[in-house]
């Protein structure tokens, strides 16, 4: 009879882990998205979580550990726009279009988390390399959304240069929360822009390069 309980209480022990732990990650991701990591200290995690600090470094060891699963789930939880998605519209104007839309609303659904993090993230040195990957994947979205314009490369670069500014979420912010700008006039401006940069762009390095 001994020997048939073990099994179920270690699969039960094993549950009651998995469960703390993500307790706690859930906790941590509540206070850096309401008051920022620079402002969450261990002992406030524990709090929230109803556990001990002991606990909590149990679970997590050190700062590296907690940041990661916190930002692992806060990820699945909060998935960025899929770029793939975008590559299949061939007109450059429309998929610039399709995906600011689903950009301005990613950040309305998460603008205080990446408030406070991009905020946080000069005081909180392991912040940066978490922070990579996300800025990876503007890079990347970036060079989708400026395909196809058949510009010259220096035409190009600048075209670029809008592109990345629309994607940022800092430019997001500013017309969106200091300017109260809703997202349709967002996507609308930031439209009008990039389609203003290709169009004088391209211009401008052929007569640059006939002067030559």
């Amino acid at each position: 009879m001994t020997d048939k309980k073990r099994p179920y209480r270690m699969k039960r022990r094993a549950e009651l882990e998995a469960a703390t732990r993500l307790r706690i990650t859930e906790s941590a991701v509540f206070l850096h998205g309401s008051i920022g990591p620079a402002q969450t200290s261990i002992a406030a995690i524990a709090k929230h979580a109803g556990v001990r600090r002991s606990t909590v470094y149990r679970h997590f060891p050190d700062e590296h550990a907690l940041y990661s699963a916190c930002s692992a789930h806060w990820r699945a939880t909060n998935p960025p726009p899929d770029i793939a998605q975008w590559a299949k519209i061939a007109d450059p104007d429309l998929r610039l279009k399709s995906a600011l839309a689903e950009f301005c609303a990613y950040y309305r659904r998460t603008e205080r988390m990446w408030q406070n993090v991009l905020r946080d993230e000069e005081v909180v040195p392991v912040l940066k390399p978490l922070l990579n990957g996300y800025r990876q994947y503007l890079a990347a979205a970036r060079q989708v959304l400026g395909a196809g314009r058949n510009l010259p490369a220096p035409a190009q670069r600048e075209v670029d240069a809008v592109i990345s500014h629309a994607l940022s979420f800092h430019t997001w912010r500013s017309l969106a929360i200091e300017q109260g700008l809703d997202d349709a006039a967002i996507v609308r401006l930031l439209c009008v822009w990039a389609k203003a940069a290709s169009s004088l762009a391209a211009p401008r390095q052929l007569s640059t390069s006939a002067a030559k």
